[in-house]
């Protein structure tokens, strides 16, 4: 039934000349290469505790969507299925295994938190409206492209609605007893550090295809689970920073700010392009993806709010400390 779905796609995007192709490849792409910018944004310059619940659950994500991929170990429809060939250059990007979808994964939790945040407030609404539709625009896009099934989008939207609801009642035990943050990083830590064990150890299947090669290699399977699981990891070193020694609040700042902190996102574009490689080059594909994300959400969370206190670019008006 599944692939029946992806070949009725498929038949669609041939009968209108791919005309559509360019703009699903965008909103796949926009998922997971831009779409967090709004949420860090958000967490310098307008709520902290906001941008905070947005990347909480973003980093709940990427932790259980690799743990999930690395154990059911599905392969990708055109392995299943001949029959599949994906559009445009998708294929070149739909790495690891197929189920369930790391782009829905990380466009829900970010474009879904960005979501709640902007409902609070009326002449925001429309913004928080365009974030929700965003979210099933981009699992469709996965199945259009043929590089997921209709299931491995429903079980992501769902792991994005478990994670924004369980980031929410979080938070709010939190309020109650903020001094439990530390030893919940620290229980956070250890299992991101399970996690790799796990996926480093476990068995992974070593089906040959006709030629005698494997049909999924499952060292670069790990991979992306290496750099995924690395965004928690760096985003509870950095919490622990920030919230320890650097307590900065957003920003709120007119103008000035807003370009202050434009110019802040400046490195997080550049980073993947021009500094992942460097790391991965030095240190393996393993430990150069996980050094990276550390290092990248260290510089979103702690390193680029500590320039913004050190400037002294922040209202006075206090904010709520999260």
């Amino acid at each position: 039934m599944d692939i029946q779905y992806l070949l009725f796609l498929q038949n669609f995007r041939n009968s209108i000349h791919d005309a559509w192709t360019p703009f699903m490849e965008w909103v796949s792409s926009f998922a997971t290469n831009y779409l967090i910018l709004f949420a860090i944004f958000y967490y310098w310059y307008k709520d902290k505790k906001g941008g905070l619940y947005t990347l909480v659950s973003y980093s709940i994500c990427m932790v259980v969507t690799p743990l999930i991929k690395l154990t059911a170990c599905v392969y990708r429809p055109w392995i299943r299925d001949s029959r599949i060939l994906p559009a445009g250059n998708s294929i070149t990007t739909a790495t690891g295994y197929s189920f369930p979808s790391g782009h829905t994964t990380t466009a829900g939790p970010l474009a879904g938190g960005m979501a709640v945040n902007l409902w609070k407030t009326n002449r925001t609404r429309w913004l928080s409206v365009l974030f929700v539709l965003f979210i099933p625009l981009t699992a469709f896009s996965r199945n259009y492209l043929g590089v997921h099934t209709p299931q491995d989008v429903c079980v992501a939207l769902l792991i994005t609605i478990l994670s924004l609801f369980l980031t929410a009642k979080l938070f709010a035990w939190l309020e109650v007893n903020p001094e439990k943050e530390n030893l919940l990083l620290l229980g956070g830590f250890i299992f991101c550090c399970l996690s790799l064990l796990y996926i480093t150890v476990k068995p992974y299947p070593m089906t040959l295809n006709a030629e005698g090669k494997l049909l999924v290699d499952p060292q670069k399977m790990m991979n992306d689970g290496y750099g995924d699981i690395g965004k928690m990891m760096g985003f509870i070193i950095a919490r622990f920073v920030e919230k320890t020694w650097i307590r900065f609040k957003s920003l709120r700042k007119g103008w000035a700010g807003i370009l202050i902190c434009l110019i802040g996102l400046i490195p997080v574009v550049l980073m993947k392009d021009h500094f992942r490689p460097v790391l991965v080059s030095a240190f393996g594909s393993h430990w150069g993806k996980l050094f990276f994300s550390i290092i990248y959400a260290f510089y979103y969370i702690a390193f680029f709010p500590m320039i913004l206190k050190l400037i002294g670019r922040y209202s006075g008006k206090e904010d709520a400390q999260a």
